[in-house]
């Protein structure tokens, strides 16, 4: 086992991904919408920043893509996150806000 797998303050060895990715659908299996992956994880955090106004190359930094055609395919926005987007951007319903 490589010397990176071994966390140094424990001495214990790293999850490998399928066990990590077991570990993760056990935990979440009670949820609506369960079990979860790693895999909808990752979907889902870049969809999260995609709907909050994140400029591309900041979903693209956290997936690490160098494409926006693959990135795409994870950041899927919803109409509930496009008209959230826009009635947080639009400047008149800011102002409309402040009075």
């Amino acid at each position: 086992m490589a010397r990176n797998d071994i966390d140094p303050s424990t001495g214990r060895a790293r999850l490998s991904y399928r066990r990590a990715a077991e570990l993760f659908e056990d935990h979440t299996e009670c949820l609506d919408d369960g079990p979860c992956s790693p895999h909808q994880l990752r979907h889902s955090r870049l969809t999260h920043a995609a709907e909050e106004g994140a400029s591309t190359p900041v979903p693209m930094k956290l997936s690490g893509y160098t494409s926006v055609r693959s990135l795409a395919e994870y950041a899927r926005v919803s109409d509930d996150g496009l008209r959230r987007y826009q009635a947080d951007s639009d400047p008149a319903a800011r102002r409309r806000s402040t009075r």
